[in-house]
């Protein structure tokens, strides 16, 4: 198990944040950072996904080859893929069961979930392609996205950390310049995060990482010089989001999306304010640690388990959705919902360690075709890979 540490703490602060955004109208919703920030938690786990990627693919002592890097990188999508799955068919099952139980139709039309009931066949195909999503289960499609992509970037990182950063570069100016995005089916529409603008923040996360070579070595080598470049950003971003500015569509020029603060496509405003962010933010982790260690440990743990945490909190933001719709939205009831959906989140990131660390005890069983050995040697503590 890693020791608490930035990478993890951050991650596991945008974990929070994400279930208690994914409560709207919550009252504790007004206490997280997107109301003073242009970008939110989404730009942050994406990036730090992608900070990850770089522990995944690099290991100095035995570097993997190609066809061994893809294979780790397809099979950690698939993986992603199974969750996306299960968290989908749990969350229409507790829409479908909240609907019966407080006898409220309506509620079948939450999140996009209509057309799972009135046209179940084409639906549940477009749910395994990943072209029907439910509202606010929509981020871990693109991580599958993402995650299938990754060998290209890596292998392009091989070749050259600069030619990795152009082509991801490129991709991002086609998709913004034509608004191009993958559909949906079978509900016409788009997807409500693009793959191919989002891929940039997550290319920009992996290249940042890596400590000697390209960008990473330029971000480390002027790094208190992009801290003061990017306060004016972080300002400037953070008086928009309280004043809920954004410019108007009709007014700025074309190509639009370029001028616009538009999530789906993270507009160039939005992905300048997410780095501006890292590049203040880097670095404060010890000055947070010190005074308040219990909290660092907290999201730490939730970042080591990033996938399980994530899961959980999905279906406990929904839940918590419906207890509001049910009850009332008040600060007792809201009280409540970001209790228990907090334990549960620690509870979460407790379990899956545990689990590991029983495993680890246990040491690997031999085979029933094989005599049992007289003595084993003592079982290392795993080594600790990104979520």
């Amino acid at each position: 198990m890693r020791a608490p540490n930035e990478i993890d703490f951050w991650r596991g602060f945008a974990l929070a944040t994400i279930f208690i955004n994914h409560v709207p109208g919550i009252f504790y919703e007004r206490f997280t950072h997107r109301n003073v920030s242009l970008s939110d938690s989404a730009e942050m786990f994406v990036f730090l996904a992608g900070w990850s990627l770089r522990f995944v693919v690099t290991n100095p002592g035995q570097p993997l080859s190609a066809f061994r890097l893809v294979l780790r990188l397809v099979g950690r999508a698939v993986v992603i893929y199974a969750a996306q799955i299960l968290i989908t068919v749990i969350a229409i099952a507790i829409i479908a069961a909240a609907s019966i139980y407080f006898d409220a139709p309506p509620l079948l039309e939450w999140h996009n979930a209509a057309a799972v009931f009135e046209e179940p066949v084409a639906t549940h195909v477009g749910l395994v392609l990943l072209s029907h999503q439910l509202g606010y289960f929509n981020i871990l499609p693109l991580y599958v996205v993402l995650m299938t992509g990754a060998p290209i970037v890596a292998l392009l990182d091989r070749a050259s950390p600069w030619l990795a950063l152009a082509v991801s570069v490129a991709v991002y100016g086609f998709a913004l310049f034509g608004g191009v995005n993958l559909p949906t089916w079978p509900v016409e529409g788009r997807w409500f995060l693009d793959p191919l603008t989002w891929q940039l923040i997550f290319v920009l996360g992996f290249l940042i990482a890596a400590p000697g070579a390209g960008l990473g070595l330029f971000a480390r080598r002027y790094h208190h010089a992009l801290r003061l470049v990017a306060i004016p950003f972080v300002v400037a971003g953070g008086l928009a989001a309280w004043f809920q500015y954004s410019p108007d569509p009709l007014r700025v020029p074309d190509p639009k999306l370029f001028f616009m603060f538009d999530k789906t496509f993270l507009s160039p405003a939005r992905l300048i304010h997410a780095v501006a962010l890292v590049a203040l933010f880097a670095g404060s982790y010890r000055y947070i640690a010190w005074p308040l260690p219990p909290l660092a440990a907290y999201l730490s743990m939730l970042g080591r388990n990033s996938l399980n945490v994530f899961c959980v909190g999905s279906v406990l933001s929904l839940a918590g959705q419906i207890a509001r719709f049910e009850y009332g939205g008040g600060i007792g009831t809201d009280t409540v919902v970001i209790i228990i959906g907090i334990v549960a989140l620690g509870v979460t990131g407790w379990v899956s360690e545990w689990r590991d660390r029983l495993r680890a005890r246990q040491g690997p069983q031999p085979s029933p075709s094989s005599p049992p050995q007289l003595s084993s040697p003592p079982v290392s503590s795993r080594r600790a890979q990104p979520t």
